[in-house]
């Protein structure tokens, strides 16, 4: 849908509803399209929400016990580090 600036600025939450709803808004200037508005859709798709979606991944809705993996430190910890290079 071509829209010219000026009818843009006039009805400009109008235009951003029906952009979010989906539709593409070419804005124009002397018949020229200078800018393109595309809306941003209200639900995100986060990479976890494809993986529940699609099965790799499961939720019982509880909080997230984690692997029960431990890491262990070796070597110098990264604030001595820092510490010995201000100094």
């Amino acid at each position: 849908m071509q829209v010219s600036i000026r009818e843009l600025k006039a009805h400009l939450s109008q235009y951003l509803y029906r952009a979010q709803a989906g539709q593409s808004l070419e804005i124009t200037s002397h018949r020229k399209t200078v800018a393109r508005i595309i809306g941003v859709p209200t639900t995100s798709d986060n990479g976890l929400t494809r993986l529940l979606a699609g099965g790799a991944a499961t939720w019982a809705g509880g909080k997230p016990t984690g692997a029960g993996l431990r890491l262990t430190a070796k070597g110098t910890p990264v604030s001595q580090m820092m510490l010995e290079d201000r100094g």
